[in-house]
């Protein structure tokens, strides 16, 4: 069962692969995480995989991460008197909140929130920004618009509003109950979709407190503007390209991933490259050439995972996408320049305290000695861990934790393999002796290596980690 790399695999559960025999597939293929979408299924359904991941975690003795991802704050047009309507570039076409069937001339759109920020020159962009409307002007709940890029319309599809930031929560009256219901299962991390600024990640993190890990998934203009500001306040971040580029000019979505991504390994906050990274699997048994590179690049720069959405939900051939992702993950892994690569981003620059001063020289001990098997870091919040694998040492990351809920949200996190040992953390003189007990029954390292241990004395003390030493094997 492949658990050999350092870049983390994060795969959708959909129709196609609700069944348990199926999510055993995904596991044996090289899976680490599993998101639920709470955008589609009822929570019946969700509760069951939830607990089939479960049952399968405890046979494979892995810690599998679960997230729930919120749907948030969808903006979709009304219904149509026919299936659907050719909107013709120059025709006019109004936008207002009647709640009757539209046609080639109108159609409801039912969110007040929009129609109280739009202003003339505004642009907006429907189904997945293959139609495009420009405000004429707003009054009293109906825009005028002129149709700018036409194309054909149907019930229900998607809004988006580059540049317009509109005053609603990214936490919808839907999103609280599914997270209630998320966090009631035990989830390990909650995904927030359409994140518009900071603001909407405080909110969220006074609903979850520590209950679960928050990723603030970017795909607002509005949340990339303040980038430093929503990186430090997340858990995680998603690079979510799907809406990332409808709402900013698709040729930037490269240039934005890699400063997200490199905002993260700054700030030292696990980061997720996500959408059609081997879209055309959902239909093919093999990806394109460009799918591989995407994919292999996202690995490159760093990224502690890479996720899977539609190709494993509803794709044809699920299993076969996360053996994919996870031979593209090993051929990147395993170049020459690969960790050279990954290591050229280190920013020192926010390493303003002991924890991160310490994981630092530990990192550097197992880059620069040739006989050290692994890192190894006693974390009862995982916070040392999560700031040990920011400096993507070359060598495996082995956490020690209080809890399985910690060693479970770890599971998305760069190099790492957790296990938990509540034992030691009662007892500093174990240190050594469990770290040894554990390498040697995960077959880590052989006799005469080297581990570099990092912990906290006192010991359990969140954010106290101030110690670092070797044992050999």
């Amino acid at each position: 069962m492949p658990i050999d790399t350092h870049t983390k695999i994060l795969a959708t559960i959909g129709p196609s692969t609700a069944s348990k025999n199926m999510i055993e597939k995904l596991i044996k293929s090289g899976v680490d995480a599993f998101r639920f979408n709470f955008s589609h299924g009822t929570h019946a359904e969700h509760a069951e995989r939830f607990k089939i991941v479960r049952e399968l975690a405890a046979k494979y003795n892995r810690h599998l991460t679960i997230v729930a991802d919120l749907q948030g704050p969808k903006l979709r047009v009304g219904t149509f008197k026919t299936d659907k309507v050719l909107l013709k570039k120059g025709q006019k076409f109004t936008l207002d909140m009647i709640d009757e069937n539209g046609d080639e001339t109108r159609v409801q759109l039912p969110h007040k929130e929009i129609f109280a920020v739009l202003k003339a020159g505004d642009k907006l962009l429907l189904n997945d920004g293959n139609i495009e409307l420009e405000v004429l002007k707003n009054k009293n709940q109906v825009a005028e618009t002129v149709v700018k890029v036409g194309g054909y319309l149907s019930a229900h599809k998607g809004v988006n509003l580059p540049n317009v930031k509109l005053p609603i929560s990214a936490i919808t009256e839907k999103d609280k109950k599914d997270l209630e219901f998320a966090l009631n299962l035990g989830v390990d991390w909650v995904c927030l979709s359409f994140v518009q600024s900071v603001q909407d990640v405080r909110t969220a993190r006074k609903l979850i407190g520590n209950r679960a890990w928050i990723i603030s998934k970017l795909e607002k203009p509005s949340a990339v503007d303040e980038l430093d500001l929503v990186v430090r306040e997340s858990d995680g971040i998603m690079v979510a390209r799907g809406d990332l580029g409808v709402e900013c000019p698709i040729q930037t979505v490269p240039v934005l991933q890699k400063r997200i991504v490199k905002t993260c390994r700054k700030y030292g906050r696990p980061v997720i490259v996500a959408t059609q990274m081997l879209e055309s699997m959902i239909v093919n048994p093999t990806p394109t050439r460009a799918e591989v590179s995407d994919v292999a690049t996202a690995v490159f720069d760093g990224a502690d995972a890479v996720m899977l959405s539609a190709e494993t939900a509803a794709g044809a051939y699920p299993a076969e996408a996360v053996a994919m992702m996870h031979q593209i993950i090993t051929q990147v892994e395993d170049d020459a320049s690969y960790y050279a690569r990954v290591q050229i981003d280190k920013d020192l620059s926010d390493c303003d305290d002991m924890a991160d001063a310490i994981t630092y020289a530990a990192s550097e001990m197992s880059n620069v000695l040739p006989n050290i098997a692994a890192t190894v870091t006693y974390s009862a919040t995982g916070f040392t861990t999560v700031s040990m694998a920011r400096e993507r040492p070359s060598l495996p990351i082995v956490a020690i934790t209080l809890t399985p809920e910690v060693a479970q949200r770890l599971g998305l996190v760069w190099g790492v393999r957790a296990f938990v040992n509540p034992e030691v953390f009662t007892d500093i003189t174990k240190l050594q002796e469990t770290a040894l007990k554990i390498a040697k029954e995960a077959k880590i390292g052989k006799k005469g290596e080297y581990l570099v241990i990092t912990a906290g004395y006192p010991i359990g003390v969140p954010r106290m980690t101030n110690l670092i030493y070797t044992v050999q094997l």
